[in-house]
């Protein structure tokens, strides 16, 4: 019987390397994430102070060689009345897919939104990205649409899939 790998609190000086190699990869190599040059070690620091001013939570899981995987949320809009709403990420490093890590990730993320009073997680997922729909769709997400044509990467237009999950929290928010 396989371990079930442990979910850590990800630290800034443990982690930052890791997880810019992943985040490197998937913007070197695939459309999960539309930026078109790799970030530089000097964007973790900023990456980590986003997290934290956002009371996100990043959670990671170590193998042998490192981060094998990571998720996080952050602000989904950046006006007031979407404050219960957040965007999450969940990037799993290319060796160590099919382990089930991704799935680790996205329950404990969802279970540390409810437990801080998020209203909604937003996975906004490029829509040739097969494995995170097959993901987010056994994790309890629903599709709420597709963006058409959204960005342009590696010669052709992508398009964007919005899938939300509605949470518990908060039971009544104050607006304003």
């Amino acid at each position: 019987m396989a371990l079930i790998p442990s979910i850590i609190d990800g630290d800034e000086a443990r982690h930052a390397d890791g997880i810019l190699a992943i985040l490197n990869h998937a913007i070197v190599h695939s459309t999960a994430l539309y930026d078109y040059h790799p970030r530089t070690a000097a964007s973790m620091g900023p990456w980590f102070a986003a997290r934290r001013a956002a009371g996100a939570p990043v959670l990671v899981i170590e193998d042998s060689a490192g981060v094998a995987a990571f998720a996080t949320w952050g602000p989904f809009r950046p006006f007031p009345a979407y404050r219960h709403t957040m965007e999450h990420s969940v990037y799993v490093r290319h060796d160590a897919r099919g382990r089930g890590l991704g799935r680790l990730l996205l329950t404990a993320l969802v279970e540390r939104a409810e437990a801080a009073g998020v209203h909604m997680l937003v996975g906004a997922i490029s829509a040739d990205n097969g494995p995170s729909i097959r993901l987010h769709e056994a994790c309890g997400f629903h599709h709420a649409g597709t963006v058409r044509e959204a960005g342009r990467k590696f010669g052709r237009w992508l398009d964007l899939a919005l899938y939300q999950r509605i949470l518990s929290g908060p039971a009544d928010p104050a607006e304003g």
